[in-house]
């Protein structure tokens, strides 16, 4: 288990170096196909890449009647009824309370790992040009910290929810879902 600087560390110094053509699909489940690169904490000289799939799920309207079987673990006893408080406040001024709730695969299975004997720079390099001239679509390329690079795809999947939530809110708005 990670403690929390590291991954607060891991948090603040991943980059997506590249993203993938498309967001998250609105009807439909999208995959991301991914290559992470790491320096190697005790050896100098010496990059981990690591290539696999990330499969998200179709975005899932949840209303508020959802919303009420939602556990509060670590909470007061008084959060609960504070939490049926507010929804009932929102029901009460004609708001339509209606969150898009995101979920992913990622499947370790399929992850690969290559060594690489070389700077972190000329890897980045290497890999970036590779995508220019393949061109695909759906992969990204993440550069994060070797020994919570699980950390580095969750904040790169994070951070396609959000640049993927809106088109998806206007895309089921559209359709008279929320």
């Amino acid at each position: 288990m990670h403690s929390q600087d590291n991954i607060h560390y891991a948090l603040e110094t991943t980059k997506v170096l590249r993203e993938p053509d498309h967001r998250i699909m609105t009807f439909g489940e999208t995959r991301f196909e991914f290559q992470l690169i790491s320096e190697l904490m005790d050896r100098v000289g010496e990059v981990r890449i690591r290539t696999g799939e990330i499969e998200a799920q179709r975005p899932r309207i949840l209303k508020p009647e959802a919303l009420r079987e939602i556990e509060f673990e670590g909470f007061d006893a008084s959060a609960r009824a504070r939490f049926e408080r507010m929804l009932d406040k929102f029901r009460e001024q004609g708001r339509d309370l209606a969150f898009l709730q995101y979920g992913f695969h990622f499947r370790r299975s399929a992850v690969h790992e290559e060594i690489i004997h070389d700077s972190i720079e000329a890897v980045r390099e290497r890999v970036l040009e590779d995508i220019r001239k393949t061109g695909n679509p759906s992969r990204a390329v993440i550069e994060g910290v070797d020994d919570t690079w699980e950390i580095s795809i969750l904040k790169f999947s994070f951070e396609m929810i959000q640049r993927s939530h809106e088109i998806n809110a206007f895309d089921f708005k559209r359709r008279g879902l929320i």
